[in-house]
């Protein structure tokens, strides 16, 4: 099954002529999700190959304008597109307390009326989040018994067990969020694929006696057969070692994570994403704002042992090659000084644009 990743906005703080503000596509066979939706990311899906009516579930990590204020313009022109036919299937949106009360009064106080319903699930931050002055309690502020959606969408709270919040999962996958440190309450967002079953083994289908058929699509499925003669044949009789899931970790603003509970859901990722807003020489700026480095970003990535280190959310100060004019930083710079750090993963800088695809893993 494929998997990838498409950039749409890598910059920070507002969208530029050479950076869209932040917004993430994640795509597997099936499912199409956005990951932050900042000023103009409807735009950027235009210039895009991307499909902005397949995107069936959407996580903001934060309520900072550059990673929000992209939403309602992005749902009102997904409807335009969906003509006067009502669809069905609704839009599913995880964020902070205070999303809810943002995309409704939004969408109410410009008289917009969606195609399609949607409902938000809102996560409840906790105070060692941001600085104690920056924390907001939004959850009495809600919209009472006015429903901007069909459904009512979950309220849901931290697991004490690991810090981690289960969003949701199915046949597929787990999504699950973990708390950042940021000036507002941030979360980082963590997919991980399932274990699929293994191939099936031909010799071993053969001395059961199992010709090609709709028993072989049984067993690979995970169920137990019975023969014509009698006898039950288990799927770990005939299936080779299951298939790892792939994992991907996708991490708003911050200066580091709330527990360790977090780096530990973070193990072995296969890509990790991670804010690089400033340079290493600014680093008490950057943490000052609730922002990383590229070291920074890099110890993580070696703490939770990630494969590949993306990084994205760069400041307008730092251009890419060839549009780097008076008073501008080359963006390669922030590669290199991740790359002093690291202990032997790949690290990448995120563009506009930019796909990056996830292989599936070999059998264990």
């Amino acid at each position: 099954m494929s998997m990838d990743v498409t950039f749409l906005g890598t910059g920070s703080a507002y969208p530029s002529p050479c950076r869209g503000a932040s917004a993430v596509v994640f795509r597997t066979e099936g499912e199409c999700w956005l990951f932050d939706c900042g000023e103009g990311t409807q735009t950027q899906f235009m210039k895009s190959p991307l499909k902005a009516g397949r995107i069936t579930k959407i996580f903001i990590t934060h309520l900072h304008g550059d990673h929000l204020f992209g939403l309602p313009g992005f749902l009102c022109t997904v409807s335009l597109q969906c003509g006067s036919t009502a669809v069905k299937q609704h839009v599913e949106i995880y964020g902070p307390v205070g999303l809810r009360d943002f995309v409704f009064r939004s969408l109410e106080i410009s008289h917009s009326q969606l195609a399609f319903p949607y409902v938000v699930h809102e996560l409840i931050p906790s105070k060692d989040q941001c600085p104690v002055e920056e924390f907001k309690d939004f959850s009495r502020s809600g919209i009472d018994n006015e429903m901007a959606s069909e459904v009512e969408g979950r309220t849901i709270c931290e697991d004490p067990e690991d810090g981690s919040y289960m969003l949701f999962e199915n046949e597929q996958f787990t999504v699950k969020a973990i708390k950042l440190f940021h000036r507002i309450p941030s979360f980082g967002f963590i997919i991980r694929e399932k274990e699929r079953p293994g191939k099936l083994d031909v010799k071993k289908l053969k001395d059961f006696g199992i010709q090609p058929g709709p028993l072989c699509g049984k067993l690979k499925l995970g169920a137990t057969v019975t023969l014509e003669n009698g006898q039950t044949v288990h799927p770990s009789d005939v299936l080779g070692d299951p298939i790892p899931g792939r994992k991907v970790c996708i991490l708003g603003d911050c200066s580091g994570i709330c527990s360790v509970g977090s780096a530990k859901l973070c193990q072995e990722a296969d890509i990790l994403i991670h804010e690089a807003t400033l340079d290493d020489t600014q680093m008490d700026k950057a943490k000052e704002h609730g922002h990383s480095t590229p070291k920074m970003a890099a110890e993580f990535a070696n703490l939770c042992r990630a494969h590949k280190l993306i990084l994205t959310h760069f400041s307008q100060r730092y251009k890419p090659p060839g549009m780097v004019s008076e008073g501008d930083e080359d963006v390669s710079v922030l590669k290199k000084q991740a790359e002093n750090y690291l202990l032997s993963q790949d690290v990448i800088l995120a563009e506009d644009f930019l796909t990056i695809t996830i292989p599936i893993k070999k059998q264990k």
